[in-house]
């Protein structure tokens, strides 16, 4: 039984790192298939430049691109905003194709409600001080998801479930505090001074709802979280702000997600085939 399709004003979907074994592309995927919402913002990091590899990329992330591609067809207003992973796509700021546009920053009045949204890199001093550490994370971030892959598999051997280790880890490292981090201390002060009553982003992969008095003003501050670990979106309908946590019950094989490369005999088949056809027009 298919379940219903919610009609929503506004997604915020943040750190998906499609092209990493890190990237959960098929619950994704059933989100987006779950919502009809009028703008879609894709907050940072997407798609992972610092670890892509022409030899990752799975048919099950091909199928995300693929849904972008059919709900920007069907009218979907789609903002891809440019996180330190995608930094790339940075010099197109302002760029538009369609129902698609690349900003570095996002503002919405939603009935006179302001909100600011970014990825939130800009505010967080290794990257910009100690980038190569930032790097040097995401390189063991990588590892620890392979290393992942192969224990799950033997675990489901025995029939028991599926475990995220750096998830785990985190969770040890990281304590769920009410009080504001630094990073969302200045976040919801420039906010508040901005006057926006709803600051969004992604970046640190921990899903927050927040609200705090700063400068005068009642500011929200809403992480995003991210599409590796916590399988979570910022949602707007019903004229308020939603932190929503996608629950999976449908439990996928990872093996499908083996990228589906040619080898060598075919590529240079379908090459041969696409120089002939240039040569007959």
């Amino acid at each position: 039984m298919k379940s219903k399709i919610r009609d929503l004003k506004v997604s915020v979907i943040s750190d998906v790192h499609l092209a990493t074994h890190a990237c959960k592309a098929k619950p994704l995927l059933k989100y987006l298939k779950s919502i009809n919402p009028e703008i879609l913002v894709l907050n940072g990091d997407i798609i992972d430049s610092w670890r892509f590899s022409r030899n990752y990329f799975p048919k099950p992330h091909l199928k995300v691109v693929r849904q972008f591609i059919k709900m920007l067809e069907k009218g979907v207003k789609i903002f891809y905003i440019t996180g330190n992973h995608d930094e790339f796509l940075r010099k197109f700021n302002g760029a538009e194709m369609g129902n698609l546009k690349i900003v570095n920053q996002l503002i919405l009045d939603l009935d006179d409600h302001k909100t600011w949204i970014f990825h939130g890199d800009l505010f967080d001093h290794v990257i910009h001080q100690a980038k190569w550490l930032a790097k040097f994370g995401a390189a063991i971030y990588g590892l620890l998801t392979v290393a992942n892959k192969s224990v799950n598999a033997m675990l489901r051997l025995f029939k028991l479930k599926d475990v995220i280790i750096y998830k785990s880890i985190k969770k040890k490292l990281i304590k769920d505090k009410t009080q504001l981090t630094h990073f969302e201390e200045v976040i919801t002060k420039i906010s508040g001074e901005r006057n926006y009553k709803t600051v969004i982003c992604g970046h640190t992969h921990i899903p927050r709802d927040k609200s705090t008095l700063t400068a005068n003003r009642l500011v929200r501050y809403i992480n995003c979280g991210d599409w590796v670990e916590h399988f979570t979106a910022a949602e707007y309908h019903h004229k308020k702000w939603h932190l929503f946590h996608y629950i999976d019950n449908q439990e996928d094989d990872e093996n499908n997600d083996e990228p589906d490369i040619p080898n060598k005999k075919e590529v240079y088949k379908s090459l041969f085939q696409e120089l002939a056809v240039a040569n007959l027009l």
